[in-house]
């Protein structure tokens, strides 16, 4: 009898307990253009659930990495019948972003991209826009995201691509032709975001690519003209524990990605099947009230690696700030980016922040080893200073001016302008 009233003593309380620390309401707050339904969906708390200040926590960084989403708060209500009324407190992102890069293109003349996306389309995070660009030539693309279209895990994206450039390939006796490049392409992709530390991606590729030749001392071999007709299987993945408060980051991210290209055709063997990887490892710290540090250490490798038509370029815009408009290809490299960013002034929705980088990297020379990536002779070594413009209530309006000094044989320096933080 004693053991039986004892085992009911504890089933009596453990009852109660559960009892009294339940989500009874779950409400949001705040957010004026995202469906409530849609953010109730996505987090992994739910009413009826057990009270759990950890799982909030994390459903609280979940939503902070939403485009449409500058900050979440929450606060915890007791109601009768021992339930707890949560509510998340959001403050909302202006999500319907215009954007402009402004570049020298190959020929040293005026180049551009400009693009308006909606992260936030139907008040679901989806994304939907395009982009025209010039750079010698029209380039256009459109693109739609829906990473919770079928369940909070599962979603889809579909883009279209047209672009056309002028390419620099560059060969072994130091000469370098300009071709007129055209990749035209369809991919479709599914997403799959097990947790909000984890997201992957699957899709396929198809499209084709033209070489067409301008200009330039032509090697004996290389032909003047190139077309391949290209199906890829593209994925990526993403690991993601970054804590997010306005213009600050802490935290790790690392983002896979992976093409395999097969169904090339043509007379020549230079646009080959081939594999291309690239993995880039990024490292915040918060450092006092103003301080950012941020890190990207990027791995990259594709085996066509005897080809000049090299995937890997050394530009301004996608590595080294400073180094100019693709001045230098490879089919491996390794670059890292540091950075210290400091606040000097914040008001309401204005941060003016300014920055001090190092960019530096290697590159494996199309037909090299891949002990150029260590031996020094490919090294880029880019000191410099940036400031940038954020406003606080716009997803991703942070506008950058950075000025790089290379340091070196035939280094050269300049500024770079864009939108968004370089990494």
């Amino acid at each position: 009898m004693k053991k039986l009233a004892t085992l009911v003593l504890i089933f009596f309380f453990t009852f109660s307990f559960a009892q009294e620390n339940s989500i009874g309401e779950i409400s949001i707050e705040g957010n004026k253009r995202t469906k409530a339904a849609f953010l109730k969906r996505l987090a992994f708390v739910k009413e009826g659930s057990v009270l759990d200040s950890t799982k909030i926590t994390s459903d609280v960084r979940r939503l902070k990495l939403l485009a449409s989403v500058a900050n979440v708060e929450y606060k915890l209500e007791f109601e009768a019948n021992g339930k707890y009324h949560l509510t998340y407190i959001i403050e909302e992102n202006f999500a319907i972003i215009p954007g402009l890069n402004i570049s020298t293109d190959n020929n040293g003349e005026f180049a551009f991209r400009t693009s308006i996306f909606d992260f936030n389309f139907l008040g679901r995070n989806q994304i939907i826009g395009g982009f025209y660009a010039r750079d010698v030539f029209d380039s256009y693309g459109a693109f739609w995201e829906a990473p919770n279209l079928f369940t909070r895990k599962l979603g889809i994206g579909i883009n279209y691509q047209n672009l056309i450039s002028q390419e620099p390939v560059f060969f072994d006796n130091g000469d370098d032709v300009n071709y007129k490049f055209a990749n035209k392409a369809f991919e479709i992709k599914l997403q799959y975001e097990p947790n909000f530390h984890n997201r992957l991606e699957l899709g396929l590729n198809i499209g084709s690519e033209d070489y067409n030749f301008l200009e330039g001392n032509l090697p004996n071999g290389i032909p003047r003209q190139l077309h391949a007709n290209k199906v890829a299987v593209v994925g990526e993945y993403e690991y993601n524990n970054i804590n997010i408060f306005y213009q600050y980051q802490s935290g790790f991210r690392s983002i896979l990605t992976y093409r395999i290209v097969t169904g090339t055709s043509g007379e020549n063997d230079l646009l080959r099947n081939f594999f291309i990887g690239r993995n880039d490892f990024e490292y915040f710290k918060r450092i006092g009230n103003r301080g950012n540090w941020a890190n990207r250490l990027r791995l990259a490798y594709a085996s066509n690696d005897t080809s000049p038509f090299a995937p890997f370029a050394v530009d301004n815009q996608l590595n080294i700030r400073g180094a100019g408009n693709t001045i230098d290809r490879g089919t491996a490299a390794i670059v890292f980016n540091t950075e210290y960013r400091q606040t000097l002034y914040e008001k309401n929705w204005f941060v003016l922040q300014a920055n001090a980088f190092v960019d530096t990297g290697t590159w494996r020379t199309p037909g090299g080893d891949l002990s150029e990536l260590i031996d020094g002779s490919t090294i880029k070594f880019y000191p410099g200073l940036g400031i940038r413009f954020i406003h606080k209530r716009i997803f991703n309006a942070v506008f950058r001016l950075d000025y790089g000094y290379g340091i070196g044989d035939k280094a050269t320096n300049g500024i770079v302008f864009g939108i968004g933080q370089y990494f």
